[in-house]
C-alpha cells in the first residue's frame, strides 16, 4: 500500500520526486524518503511523518542535486513509523538504494543467510533484505543480480532500485504490486499508480509480473526473467491532469463528491445510444448469459458495498441467483463455482490484492471474469474476461466518494441490459431505466445542492460517540457505505444494520441520545423502516432520516430529514448515498480531522 516513484532525466530529481509523493501519499503517510544519484554517491533524505516533513527537510527537494531519483512513501507493515524503517534503504556499503511497495514473505529467513555473511540490519523492516539481498548477489551485471533478486523474493513486490555504479540509470520489478512506467521527453519515469505520472506524461507502459524495466532518460528497456526483450505498446491515458489536483477545494474528498455528476456522466454516456445500452467491447452475449447458473460479486471495502447494491438489483432484472464475498474471505472457503458461474469483481484501482486473489481463484475454477475498475491496463482489467470502466478519473482522497458512484452506475447498466437480454424485464420496466439513467447526473446535481442543511446538522451532530445506520433492501446497503464512510474519516463508532435486525439485539445499544441515521428511500418498504425508526425513537435515540422528496412519512417520525430527488427505484441507492457522504465530511470537518488522509488507512490495499 505504499507508494514509489522514480526519476531520470535532465531536471534535478528531487523537487520532481516529492511531487510524484504527493500525489501517492493516500497510499501512505506513516514515512517519505527519497535517494538520488550524485556526484557519484547515493545522497538520501527521509523522515517519519507526512510527507510535508520531508519537504521541509530538503527545502522542497532543492537541498538534493541530481537528475536521478527515487521515492517512498509509507504504510507501515514491517516495522514501526520511524526514520530508521523509512524508505529508501541503503545496502551496507551505501552503493545501493531500496524503495518498496509490498510484503515479503520469506525475509526473516532471507535475514538470517545474510547476517552469517556478515550483514548487519539497522531497521525493523522486510525492506532493507532486498537492499542487502542486491549487495550480495551483484558482481557488475545489475540484470543479472535483478533476476537473482527475483528468484529469492517470496511475496509482493514493486521495486525502485539505484546502483552507485549506474549514474545514468535505474532498475525496477513488479510481481503482484502495481508498477507503471512514464514515457517522457528526454526524461522517464516510475509510479505505483498512472496519477503520479500525469504532469510529466500521459503515455504508459504497465509492467506485468516479473518483468524488469531499466530506465534511462532516453530509453527504456524491459525484459523478462529469462533477459530477453520485451515489447510492449505504449497505452494513451486520457485523463485531465488538474483531475489529480484540489483545484480550489479545501480536501480532495470534498471535490470528488461534487465531482460525481461529471463522472456518472461520463460512465453512462457513451453507453447509452438511441435506446439502446452498448456495453463497450463485451463478450457475453444471450446465449452466454443463459448458461449462467449462478452470479458472484466479489470486492472489498466499499466496492462491496456497491455489490450488495448489486445483488439486490441483478436478482431483480435477471431471476438468477447473486452471491456477494469479501475479496479476502472468498478463496478460502472452497467456492462453489464454474463454467456455470458469472464472476464479477469490482476494484476502484484494478490492483487490490485480495481481489486479484478472487479473480485468479475463480479463473483457474472456470467462472467467466467481469472486472469493473476504474483504471486503464490496471492487472485486474488485463487479467479479467470482460472489462468495464468507470470514468470516473483519479480519485486521490482514501475514502472514496465518486469511484464509487461510477461503480453503481456501471451495474445499473448490466442489471438493465442482462434483463433486455434474458426477457426477464418487461419493455415497460427497461424503458423507464433507460430513462432514469438518462436524468441520473442532473438528478445528483440536484442532490448536492442540499449541502448547507446537512453541513448544519453535522454542526450540531459531529460529538457523538456512536452511531447507527440502518435500512432495508437496498437501503441497507447504502447503510453500510454510510456507516463506512463516517468512520473512515471521522473516526466514530458506527455500524449499519438492516431495519429488521433491531429487535435481535442492536436495540439493547439504543439510550437516550443515541444518533440512528435512518434510509426511507424504498419505497415499498418505507413503512416497514418507519416502524423500525419508532422503535429506536421511543427508546430515546436522536433521528435522522434519508427519504425521497414529497414523501413526508418519516418526518413525523424523525429530528431531521434529508430528501434527495425520486428516481426510479433500481437507481435510487445513488442519490441516497449523497447526503450520507455529506454528513461524513462535515462531521470529519468540524472534528478536525485529517480528511483526505485519515489515520492507520491507505486507499489502495495493494498487500494481503
Amino acid at each position: 500500500m505504499c507508494g514509489i516513484v522514480g526519476y531520470v532525466g535532465s531536471e534535478q530529481a528531487a523537487p520532481v520526486l516529492l511531487k510524484g509523493l504527493a500525489t501517492l501519499e493516500y497510499r501512505g503517510y506513516d514515512s517519505a524518503g527519497i535517494a538520488v544519484w550524485h556526484g557519484g554517491q547515493l545522497e538520501m533524505a527521509k523522515a517519519a511523518g507526512k510527507l510535508q516533513v520531508l519537504r521541509d527537510l530538503t527545502a522542497e527537494g532543492n537541498s538534493l542535486p541530481g537528475t536521478m531519483g527515487i521515492g517512498h512513501t509509507r504504510w507501515a507493515t514491517h516495522g514501526e513509523p520511524t526514520d530508521v524503517n523509512a524508505h529508501p534503504h541503503l545496502s551496507r556499503s551505501g552503493r545501493f538504494a531500496v524503495v518498496h511497495n509490498g510484503i515479503i514473505e520469506n525475509y526473516q529467513q532471507l535475514k538470517t543467510r545474510l547476517q552469517r555473511h556478515g550483514y548487519n540490519f539497522v531497521s525493523q523492516t522486510d525492506t532493507e533484505v532486498i537492499a542487502q539481498l542486491v549487495e550480495y548477489y551483484y558482481k557488475g551485471d545489475m540484470l543479472d543480480t535483478m533476476i537473482q533478486l527475483m528468484n529469492q523474493l517470496e511475496g509482493s513486490y514493486s521495486l525502485g532500485i539505484l546502483c552507485v555504479d549506474e549514474p545514468e540509470r535505474f532498475y525496477a520489478v513488479r510481481k503482484d504490486s502495481p508498477l507503471v512506467v512514464g514515457l517522457g521527453q528526454n526524461e522517464n519515469l516510475i509510479a505505483s499508480d498512472v496519477a503520479a505520472l500525469l504532469a510529466y506524461t500521459q503515455d504508459v507502459y504497465y509492467l506485468d509480473d516479473r518483468e524488469i524495466v531499466v530506465l534511462a532518460a532516453d530509453k527504456v528497456e524491459i525484459y523478462d526473467s529469462s533477459r530477453d526483450l520485451v515489447h510492449k505498446e505504449a497505452q494513451h491515458i486520457d485523463w485531465d491532469v488538474s483531475a489529480a489536483e484540489k483545484g480550489g477545494y479545501e480536501h480532495f474528498m470534498f471535490k470528488e463528491i461534487m465531482e460525481q455528476p461529471e463522472s456518472v456522466r461520463k460512465t453512462l454516456s457513451p453507453r447509452l445510444q438511441d435506446g439502446q445500452i452498448v456495453l463497450d467491447d463485451f463478450h457475453i452475449d444471450r446465449e452466454r448469459l443463459e448458461s449462467f447458473r449462478k452470479i458472484y460479486i466479489v470486492a472489498c471495502g466499499s466496492s462491496y458495498h456497491v455489490a450488495a447494491v448489486g445483488k439486490y438489483i441483478l436478482e431483480q432484472t435477471t431471476r438468477i441467483p447473486v452471491e456477494i464475498d469479501i475479496a479476502s474471505e472468498f478463496r478460502y472457503r472452497g467456492p462453489i463455482i464454474g463454467p456455470d458461474t458469472l464472476m464479477i469483481v469490482i476494484s476502484q484501482s484494478g490492483e487490490t490484492a485480495d481481489t486479484i486473489a478472487a479473480m485468479r481463484e475463480g479463473r483457474e475454477r472456470g467462472a467467466h471474469v467481469l472486472a469493473i475498475v476504474n483504471v486503464l491496463g490496471s492487472t485486474i482489467a488485463r487479467e479479467a474476461d470482460d472489462v468495464l470502466y468507470t470514468w470516473a478519473g483519479p480519485e486521490i482522497a482514501v475514502a472514496t466518494t465518486k469511484a464509487y458512484s461510477t461503480q453503481l452506475a456501471v451495474l445499473y447498466l448490466l442489471a438493465l441490459r442482462f434483463g433486455q437480454l434474458l426477457g426477464t424485464l418487461p419493455e415497460a420496466e427497461l424503458a423507464a431505466g433507460y430513462q432514469a439513467l438518462e436524468q441520473l447526473p442532473e438528478l445528483l446535481e440536484q442532490s448536492l445542492q442540499n449541502r448547507e442543511h446537512i453541513q448544519h446538522m453535522a454542526s450540531q451532530l459531529y460529538n457523538k460517540h456512536s452511531i447507527f445506520f440502518i435500512g432495508r433492501n437496498v437501503d441497507y446497503a447504502v447503510a453500510m457505505e454510510g456507516s463506512l464512510k463516517l468512520k473512515e474519516i471521522s473516526y466514530i463508532h458506527s455500524e449499519a444494520y438492516a431495519g429488521g435486525e433491531l429487535k435481535h439485539g442492536t436495540i439493547s445499544l439504543i439510550e437516550p441520545g443515541t444518533l440512528v441515521v435512518t434510509l426511507a428511500t424504498c419505497d415499498r418498504l418505507v413503512e416497514k423502516i418507519k416502524s423500525n425508526a419508532e422503535e429506536v425513537k421511543a427508546r430515546g435515540a436522536y433521528l435522522l432520516a434519508v427519504a425521497v422528496a414529497g414523501d413526508d412519512r418519516l418526518a413525523k417520525v424523525a429530528d431531521a430529514v434529508f430528501y434527495v430527488p425520486k428516481t426510479e427505484a433500481l437507481l435510487q441507492p445513488s442519490l441516497a448515498v449523497i447526503p450520507l457522504q455529506l454528513f461524513a465530511y462535515y462531521v470529519a470537518s468540524q472534528k478536525g480531522c485529517s480528511i483526505d488522509q485519515p489515520k492507520n488507512l491507505a486507499k489502495s490495499v495493494t498487500v494481503e
